[in-house]
């Protein structure tokens, strides 16, 4: 179903086309007033009850296992996406020769920690170059075999969109034994997925970009498999026995069920859960495959009139819904996106791509005034 525009629920001027989501979105109204009350609530103390660094922690977590179709047991708490990944990377076995594979242009987050667990258990990290035919499925497949300890992938590129066929590489990875870890901060929340079907290993997420949540907010899930694993620090609430305050001083070894061993430390900010609760409930509210139906209907706006503008696109068959990206034959000069701002159009360079990524606060009226402003400029 296409929603309607959502611009209303967002504090966006008139003038400005923020077509830009995969950088950071605008912060919903609810968010904003959500994070101001929990702000003043910060300041009287006195008002927070040992069980209010419990509840609210555990209300977000099973918000994001309905986002992704999974069980709250196996959600953790984590800053950012790259400390989920570096759980992954300190659980993961890699043994001497095995290969670690990656996708060419790979969001950084998504690479250096495999670089050193690769150096560090005597591995090899493998690059998937970028396919001419757009198809990153079909090139992962054909570099994963027994020789693979581990598939670290987006579910879409976040240079332009493209697509990884999660349970298509996911059924490959368990048939050769390797781990699968995926980085979804550039999909998750406007592209549907299933852990149920995809069975990743670890999955993390970025909160501010498509999950519309504040700023280091972010989210692991962690498969049965590895729910007993190392943690990368060692926190006081994630211990057996944390609910008690006066029992503190009895060290334990054991720790809370599931995934909340991987916690971050103080992840019940009294600040940021409250905001992410608010900005989850909104997105399970649209439905996420309402969300991508809508932005696909923009972003095939997008490419039908760069193609006019000769600007060469992804297939629509290999990128996901909610963002594009245009090249150009030469590409562009250094300061493209800075001139699109200064007319208060707002989007990305990333690679040799202008990436568009709308959201539901856009319209077809932002698409054409984007494509005009790119008319002017190439």
């Amino acid at each position: 179903m296409i929603l309607p525009a959502q611009r209303h629920l967002f504090d966006l001027p008139d003038d400005v086309t923020w077509i830009n989501c995969a950088y950071m979105s605008p912060q919903l109204h609810e968010v904003s007033e959500v994070g101001k009350e929990a702000v003043m609530r910060k300041s009287r103390p006195w008002l927070l009850r040992p069980e209010d660094f419990f509840n609210d922690s555990e209300a977000l977590r099973k918000l994001f296992a309905r986002l992704v179709d999974a069980d709250a047991e196996g959600v953790a708490l984590v800053p950012s996406a790259s400390y989920g990944l570096a759980v992954a990377a300190a659980n993961v076995p890699v043994k001497v020769g095995q290969r670690l594979l990656v996708l060419a242009e790979e969001f950084p987050s998504n690479v250096y920690p495999w670089r050193e667990l690769a150096q560090r258990a005597g591995g090899q990290v493998v690059t998937v170059r970028r396919p001419e035919d757009g198809d990153w499925t079909r090139a992962l497949l054909e570099e994963l075999d027994e020789r693979t300890a581990l598939v670290a992938v987006p579910h879409c590129h976040w240079t332009d969109g493209g697509l990884v066929d999660l349970v298509r590489v996911g059924q490959r990875v368990r048939e050769v034994g390797a781990a699968l870890a995926v980085d979804a901060t550039q999909s998750l929340g406007a592209l549907p997925l299933s852990v149920a079907e995809v069975k990743p290993d670890f999955l993390a997420a970025a909160g501010y970009k498509w999950l519309m949540g504040p700023y280091s907010q972010g989210y692991l899930y962690v498969a049965p498999r590895f729910r007993e694993g190392q943690p990368i620090e060692h926190n006081w609430l994630m211990r057996g026995g944390s609910e008690d305050f006066a029992r503190l001083v009895d060290y334990r070894d054991d720790f809370q069920p599931g995934a909340r061993r991987f916690d971050v430390g103080e992840r019940s900010n009294f600040v940021l859960v409250p905001m992410a609760m608010a900005a989850l409930s909104q997105l399970l509210k649209w439905g996420v495959a309402d969300v991508q139906e809508t932005l696909r209907a923009l972003t095939e706006r997008v490419a039908k009139g760069a193609r006019a503008l000769t600007l060469e696109v992804p297939p629509e068959s290999q990128r996901a819904g909610h963002m594009v990206g245009l090249k150009r034959r030469g590409g562009y000069g250094p300061d493209v996106a800075a001139k699109l701002a200064a007319r208060k159009v707002f989007v990305s360079v990333r690679g040799d791509s202008i990436r568009v990524s709308p959201h539901l606060y856009n319209t077809e009226s932002d698409v054409d005034r984007l494509l005009e402003e790119l008319d002017a400029l190439v």
